[in-house]
């Protein structure tokens, strides 16, 4: 599967944004044969366990012009450069405390052209001022320890439907992190009713928590 998936549920995507998106295969197998970012046998699932994965959070809240995201423990980009693809408007910013893994991530920006978009080798203890509308991550940790970190990064501005928060992406029913919090302060949004006909979204979720 390829741009066709993403086209899908984002018809709406210009020329530039389905060049870019088109463009995420061959650098990360290219870039993926030189330093393992992805497991070797998920590489020929790029665009349904990592690029549409992350777009998951698109379709819980619509980002607007001008906000500034957090993407804490990017990994290889997911979901900050999938995200960034889509909102051209939107200011991100990578982080991840592997360096490898920001030589990749920085390699894939620069080969895209993605102008709203930087990576940098950084832990979120390193980050001082609240500026961000939303950290977004994926399976980076616990909801309560995401909270820990992240929380007072986000600024108290709001211009979202949404109010500012987390947007994780987990594994559904985890009612284990749900314990740690005070009843329906986390919100769950099942991947596979998002994007339904997939297995790999079967037991994912898109984890919000409200600043």
């Amino acid at each position: 599967m390829t741009i066709d998936l993403i086209t899908a549920h984002f018809p709406n995507l210009t020329d530039r944004q389905q060049e870019q998106f088109t463009a995420l295969d061959a650098l990360y197998r290219d870039w993926n044969a030189k330093i393992n970012v992805i497991s070797r046998k998920d590489i020929d699932n790029l665009y349904v366990n990592h690029v549409l994965h992350s777009l998951a959070i698109a379709k819980v809240v619509k980002f607007r012009s001008g906000a500034k995201i957090l993407d804490l423990g990017t990994g290889g980009g997911f979901p900050g450069i999938p995200l960034a693809i889509l909102y051209p408007e939107v200011e991100f910013h990578l982080v991840d405390g592997i360096a490898k893994k920001i030589r990749v991530c920085n390699e894939v920006i620069e080969g895209i052209g993605l102008t709203n978009c930087k990576a940098e080798q950084k832990r979120a203890e390193e980050i001082k001022k609240p500026v961000y509308d939303f950290v977004v991550t994926r399976a980076v940790a616990k909801m309560e320890k995401l909270a820990e970190w992240s929380m007072r990064l986000i600024t108290k501005r709001q211009r979202h439907a949404l109010p500012n928060g987390i947007l994780a992406l987990k594994g559904i029913g985890l009612d284990e992190e749900m314990a740690s919090f005070p009843k329906g302060a986390l919100e769950e949004f099942p991947i596979r009713d998002i994007f339904p006909g997939h297995d790999f979204y079967e037991v994912k979720a898109v984890v919000y928590l409200q600043y």
